[in-house]
């Protein structure tokens, strides 16, 4: 007969994250990388409800990490880090100006059609 090996590679699992627990990485994570994460995209990225997704959001801002800021558009609320508003603006900003100045370049580059063809 063949002795059978032991599972030595068979470990524990760690407890997984709580929700609230998964949203706030995410929102630290997006500032971090310079994003705002709307309170929208919680509801339908983790598969909560929007009932759920603002009771988290009301707790991560009380906990006194977090910041809002509404859309000046849209009116949306936007989540990020404490202290990281004003970066995260100028950030977008740039982004903008940056994209704007493509979209000018490709529409520059459109050859104009002559009327006596």
């Amino acid at each position: 007969m063949s002795e059978r090996k032991p599972y030595r590679n068979f470990k524990k699992r760690e407890p997984s994250l709580t929700t609230e627990q998964k949203v706030e990485q995410f929102v630290l994570r997006n500032s971090k990388n310079g994003y705002f994460t709307k309170v929208s995209t919680i509801s339908y990225k983790f598969e909560i409800s929007e009932d759920m997704a603002w009771g988290i959001v009301g707790e991560l801002l009380s906990s006194g990490l977090f910041d809002s800021i509404h859309d000046e558009y849209s009116g949306e609320m936007k989540l990020c880090e404490t202290g990281k508003t004003y970066s995260i603006l100028d950030l977008e900003r740039k982004r903008k100006r940056v994209k704007s100045r493509e979209t000018k370049k490709h529409s520059k580059k459109k050859p104009a059609q002559k009327a006596n063809s």
